[in-house]
């Protein structure tokens, strides 16, 4: 699940809290590193069990208006919703469950967002469009594809909380949501409870990525920094955003320890990064400057790399 995206964010926001710190230790930080990864692995699981707990709360609150149905002889309410078999087949996940049994703080202790949730979906178009379509397991999966994504994807509240419950969630949820959605899609009835959730990992691959990416980014901060100085006329770092030169360190870093990826990738991503962490005009100087950059590292035979056009294949990484 934790992709170069992902690992891209937490080295930013490491490096710089690197320097920040006055402990300089790149073996407790690389720790760190892998620590804030594996919170957002958390929060992966966190919100599969949000989908979970929101039912359970609808069963609760249907068993109240069915035992009050009966009292007063009038219809009882549908089971639609409240045992639709997709988050059902989630809820008796194995990996899901063991994940929740590990956690000091659930969902359980959250009622009350969890009830305002289902609260808003009951409310909304979605919900009565599927109360009165097919039943079947495609349509049950489709529903929660779209309450996650209308409902939870897109939800300030819901971040607020998050955030409050982990300081490492404070910007992995907008990637997270996405493996959400992933995971929602692939999930198929005949799988049961061994349904595979998505690995912490894709590979050792990305967590190699990770660890030579952070450790170049700083043992070489100087070699980086001196780089970025050749390739501009009256250059004053004085003058830069200390998270700009954060930034051009670590692509400088991907761009000379990782051959495989393309030069308009990395500045690409970047200047992605640069639109969030930085300043509102860094990002069109870090684009200019990266390109700068590596036509010097290229003119000088630092970097066996040309750059190229941007290609479809970019985010495929």
């Amino acid at each position: 699940m934790i992709n170069r995206e992902l690992i891209r964010i937490k080295i930013v926001q490491l490096t710089y809290a690197y320097y920040q710190n006055g402990n300089k230790n790149i073996d407790t930080a690389e720790k760190e590193l892998f620590f804030s990864l594996s919170k957002a692995y958390d929060l992966y699981n966190h919100l599969l069990a949000l989908i979970v707990a929101i039912t359970k709360e609808a069963r609760r609150r249907l068993e109240v208006l069915q035992a009050k149905a009966k009292r007063e002889g009038t219809p009882e309410p549908s089971q639609k919703f409240a045992y639709n078999r997709f988050a059902l087949q989630l809820e008796e996940n194995k990996q899901l469950s063991e994940f929740v049994e590990t956690q000091k703080h659930t969902w359980a202790d959250d009622l009350e967002v969890v009830g305002k949730l289902l609260e808003q979906i009951e409310q909304s178009q979605i919900y009565k469009d599927y109360m009165n379509g097919e039943d079947d397991y495609e349509t049950d999966r489709e529903l929660w594809r779209r309450i996650y994504r209308t409902l939870i994807q897109e939800n300030d509240e819901l971040d607020a909380l998050l955030e409050e419950q982990s300081l490492y969630w404070n910007d992995d949820k907008e990637v997270v949501d996405t493996f959400v959605l992933k995971t929602i899609k692939r999930f198929d009835e005949k799988n049961g409870t061994k349904q595979e959730l998505l690995p912490e990992y894709d590979s050792e691959e990305e967590k190699d990525y990770a660890r030579k990416l952070f450790r170049a980014a700083i043992l070489n901060a100087d070699d980086y920094q001196r780089y970025m100085s050749e390739a501009s006329i009256n250059w004053d770092f004085s003058r830069l955003a200390y998270m700009d030169v954060i930034i051009m360190q670590i692509a400088i870093a991907e761009m000379l320890t990782f051959p495989s990826i393309p030069l308009s990738v990395t500045i690409n991503e970047y200047v992605e990064l640069a639109k969030v962490y930085s300043t509102p005009r860094s990002y069109g100087y870090i684009n200019g400057m990266l390109d700068a950059i590596a036509r010097h590292l290229i003119r000088n035979g630092r970097l066996l790399k040309q750059l190229e056009a941007p290609k479809s294949e970019q985010h495929k990484e």
